[in-house]
């Protein structure tokens, strides 16, 4: 499979991008040069390779979720810029 000129100009029109001839040859080069390369991967003999969606065998890399007290309003308010009633007071989008 290859990339035509024509390809790349139809590519072109639906991203409303205005290319000037350079950079459709340019462009039209550099796709080939993907897709032949993506072309050698599949010369590689894959037989009786897992699929995998990792390239390490993670489980769950996360910390499991502990219960605990929040923060006190009066130490959660010393970073909020403007403040009313024990809030963050934002200003209004709405009118």
């Amino acid at each position: 499979m290859s990339i035509s000129i024509q390809d790349v100009e139809h590519v072109a029109k639906l991203a409303r991008l205005d290319l000037n001839e350079q950079e459709k040859q340019t462009f039209t080069e550099q796709l080939n040069a993907i897709l032949k390369y993506a072309d050698k991967l599949n010369e590689l003999n894959t037989d009786g390779v897992e699929p995998t969606s990792h390239a390490m065998p993670l489980v769950n890399v996360m910390r499991a979720d502990e219960p605990r007290a929040s923060l006190p309003i009066e130490k959660v308010l010393l970073n909020a810029p403007d403040e009313e009633d024990g809030q963050f007071k934002v200003p209004a989008v709405l009118e």
